[in-house]
């Protein structure tokens, strides 16, 4: 079966974008980017400061209430389709719900060869990064480096502590079959 899909799962700051961006440089074929936070960009404002949407704590923490649910939901079956219509997808998440989480992404791709790929990073080099950006709540990258990873099963890790993207893509393109 042929790679369809890419999953990188890590916390904030953690070097994803950076790696799905190398990604469709090094592959061969065309690969479209998803990631949640166009998900959370595409929400109406009312559901990014409401307890039913996504809040953002000033500690960094992130919560999601049920109406964040139902549109996150609606929108792992759309990637889905668009890999049953034939496109490639690079997925840019952050697991909150660890197993939880990737385990609904496994129900909504059921039946496709997906490639997990936990994207790691240092605690301290993500909080510095998280600062550079400037676009980030302080405390969302410590608070999540470990968190996003908690019972998920991968095919692959990468650590973009001292790795650079690039060579972080090379890795998980070798093993896209």
């Amino acid at each position: 079966m042929t790679t369809r899909v890419i999953v990188l799962n890590g916390g904030s700051s953690s070097g994803k974008s950076g790696i799905v961006r190398c990604l469709q440089a090094v592959l061969s074929d065309p690969w479209l980017a998803v990631g949640v936070d166009v998900l959370v960009d595409a929400m109406p404002a009312s559901l990014t400061a409401s307890d039913a949407g996504i809040e953002f704590a000033a500690d960094g923490g992130v919560s999601v209430g049920p109406e964040f649910r139902n549109l996150q939901a609606a929108w792992r079956e759309g990637v889905a389709a668009m890999v049953r219509a034939d496109a490639r997808i690079v997925v840019d998440d952050v697991f909150l719900g660890g197993a939880a989480s990737q385990q609904e992404w496994r129900r909504a791709f059921e039946g496709l060869d997906v490639l997990w790929v936990g994207v790691r990073c240092d605690a301290e080099v993500a909080a510095g990064r998280e600062i550079a950006r400037g676009d980030r709540v302080r405390g969302m990258a410590v608070s999540q480096a470990e968190l996003v990873h908690q019972g998920v099963g991968y095919d692959l890790e990468v650590d973009t502590s001292r790795t650079e993207s690039l060579e972080c893509a090379r890795i998980i393109a070798a093993c896209v079959k």
